[in-house]
């Protein structure tokens, strides 16, 4: 009896496991860019794949160098908002959870996207003229006012 409880809790355990390796995330946090890439595979179970262009700058070289970071997104309600995105071309917040495994069933990276924020397009300042210091007014040369007579 002692042998079968103690199996049955050993399998409960195992399942546990398993169960928070496949829906746990070990990580969480933001990227920033440009989606440029978004598209729907897998053969049973589909998933979203898609790219962020974040930018960047190479210190070594002084050029700007693209830098691309891959993504998988399940929830419908962020893949419409990634299509947007994609759309109309603006720089959005990706929240992602990055996973222990990536397992066949969940999609081809690690990280999976849980929220998309659009970032708000500042204006850029427009060029105002500076106020020019008033000038103050010297006292008339007796010379220069003949001069204008």
């Amino acid at each position: 009896m002692k042998l079968r409880i103690s199996l049955i809790i050993l399998a409960l355990l195992v399942i546990g496991f398993a169960y928070y390796l496949t829906v746990g995330h070990y990580s969480k946090g933001d990227r920033a860019g440009t989606i440029s890439k978004i598209s729907e595979r897998g053969y049973i179970f589909k998933t979203f794949e898609g790219v962020l262009n974040e930018g960047g700058y190479s210190g070594e070289t002084g050029t700007l160098t693209p830098r691309y970071w891959d993504f998988s997104c399940k929830l419908d309600s962020v893949t419409t908002k990634l299509e947007k995105a994609l759309k109309t071309g603006e720089r959005v917040t990706l929240k992602y959870q990055e996973k222990f495994f990536q397992f066949p069933w969940n999609g081809d990276t690690k990280y999976f996207v849980v929220d998309v924020e659009f970032l708000n397009n500042q204006e850029v300042p427009t060029k105002e003229p500076f106020p020019h210091p008033q000038q103050e007014s010297a006292p008339a040369d007796s010379a220069k006012s003949d001069n204008l007579l």
